[in-house]
């Protein structure tokens, strides 16, 4: 009785190629800006919350506890972009229409739309920039 061997030369096949992935200057900036960005806001609203609560008196109080949680979720879900992760961008989309909603509910205003919907649509673009480093297709 002969037994197999995964390193047999005789009963290997093509030997697989893993493509490193690589990632367009601009999408890279991007994602880098954000997750600065989404970690300074954190930062600001853990160390700073008197001040934010204090600049913004009509902030209901489950407010600001959402905020906080929609920060930290960009966060993780800029760094899953970074890694290649496809939930990160369905996450931000996600994100930004909650985060719509709390503006508009705490009474932020149309500028809120804007932002929101512009940003997700900055994103889309950026990640599809690029021929051969596009990173949409490259996302897992």
């Amino acid at each position: 009785m002969t037994s197999f061997s995964p390193s047999d030369p005789e009963r290997q096949t093509e030997p697989t190629v893993l493509q490193e992935k690589k990632r367009h200057g601009c999408l890279t900036a991007y994602l880098v800006l954000a997750i600065i960005a989404n970690s300074a806001t954190a930062l600001l609203y853990v160390f700073g919350a008197e001040a934010v609560k204090r600049s913004t008196p009509n902030l209901p109080g489950w407010a600001f506890p959402v905020l906080i949680a929609l920060v930290l979720f960009n966060l993780a879900c800029a760094i899953a972009l970074l890694r290649w992760k496809n939930w990160g961008f369905w996450g931000l989309v996600a994100s930004a229409v909650v985060t719509l909603g709390v503006n508009l509910t705490i009474g932020f205003g149309f500028s809120s739309v804007i932002v929101c919907v512009v940003g997700v649509l900055f994103l889309y673009g950026v990640l599809h920039i690029g021929k051969d480093n596009k990173g949409w297709p490259q996302l897992d």
